[in-house]
């Protein structure tokens, strides 16, 4: 269990790229490289966390650490997995306040968000060639989740849900002084409650909630949360806690990610055991597969709509480009060196 915690936490410090990326790594690592888990036990936790609300690659961290541990298992994973990026995103948070603001963020999400799809693309092609095989059923759940979620720039949970049936039939026949605590931990709980998919789903209802309805924050402030979201590692809802940060410090952060984390924490955890138990029998097991290869298609689908927003010109095209054949031809070399010099780059190209 040790280990697992370590490799949670080195993964919660490096692990850029957003939760597309993220699921990859678990399943180049933990089930490729050292066979902790099982293709079977990934599924499964791939499954249940699509289906369930909150953030993707959390709760899928979160399964994998009950399967070890059970409610402390799970529970560690959880800290291990979130801690280092809050931290960074904390210390980012106390400057950005400090100084009024960090105009170098954009520029850096500008090289970040070039390099990041790159990794994205070659984690979503690793999960969809070791989720959805040569089976014929499974491939085309994907690709019509891929193409619902290019077209609607959402992952749709009915479609992923509709993937388990159809291989199941298949097969078998206000103002921020006066923000209070308390209403940061409700609205961030609601989100981490009420959205489905990857962390990257949740934006656009934080966007209507804390600035649209409750002007907690501006929209260059907001800019700027999602901003430090990308340019640094870990589960991309932590800017749950940048937002937190600027409405109620040190503890409106703590609060918020609590509020983010705990929904789909208990979404995980609850159900786990129940699910496990039947997961793997025979019917069962054939609409999980199907949930899973939706879930692999509105993954590789999210892939392109955030390649849409983040490759907007010749130099984000080369970035992109470079980092690509970087990770291929050099796979000694981490992926966050090339993720800090798409950063100096961004920002030296966009002062």
């Amino acid at each position: 269990m040790t280990r697992l915690v370590l490799y949670f936490l080195r993964l919660g410090a490096l692990g850029f790229g957003g939760p597309i990326a993220l699921v990859g790594y678990m399943q180049r690592d933990l089930v490729e490289k050292r066979a902790w888990y099982t293709q079977a036990e990934y599924d499964e936790g791939l499954a249940l966390a699509q289906l369930a609300p909150g953030p993707l690659a959390a709760q899928l961290a979160i399964y994998l650490g009950w399967l070890r541990g059970r409610f402390v298992g799970a529970l560690a994973i959880a800290f291990a997995f979130v801690l280092p990026s809050f931290l960074m995103v904390l210390a980012l948070s106390a400057l950005y306040v400090r100084y009024g603001g960090l105009p170098w963020m954009q520029g850096a999400f500008y090289g970040v968000g070039a390099a990041v799809i790159a990794i994205i693309a070659r984690s979503a092609v690793g999960l969809v060639r070791k989720t959805l095989k040569r089976d014929a059923i499974l491939w085309a759940i994907g690709v019509a989740n891929a193409a619902a979620t290019v077209i609607t720039s959402s992952e749709i949970v009915w479609l992923v849900v509709a993937g388990g049936v159809v291989t199941l039939i298949a097969r078998g026949r206000a103002p921020l002084a006066a923000v209070s605590l308390p209403a940061i931990f409700l609205f961030f709980a609601l989100a981490g409650a009420l959205v489905f998919g990857s962390g990257l789903a949740i934006v656009p209802f934080l966007h209507g909630g804390v600035v649209t309805e409750r002007q907690w924050l501006t929209e260059q402030q907001f800019l700027d949360a999602v901003a430090v979201a990308m340019i640094t590692p870990g589960p991309v809802v932590i800017t749950v806690a940048f937002i937190g940060y600027l409405v109620g410090g040190v503890a409106g952060a703590i609060v918020a990610a609590v509020g983010m984390f705990l929904p789909c924490f208990l979404f995980v955890v609850v159900p786990a055991p129940y699910y496990r138990r039947i997961a793997g029998k025979g019917r069962i097991k054939l609409f999980v597969d199907g949930v899973t290869a939706g879930a692999v298609g509105a993954i590789a689908g999210a892939a392109i709509v955030l390649g849409r927003r983040a490759i907007v010109d010749p130099l984000t095209i080369a970035i992109a480009l470079a980092t690509l054949v970087a990770l291929i031809k050099a796979k000694k070399i981490p992926e966050p060196l090339w993720i800090g010099v798409a950063a100096i780059v961004g920002v030296l190209a966009r002062p």
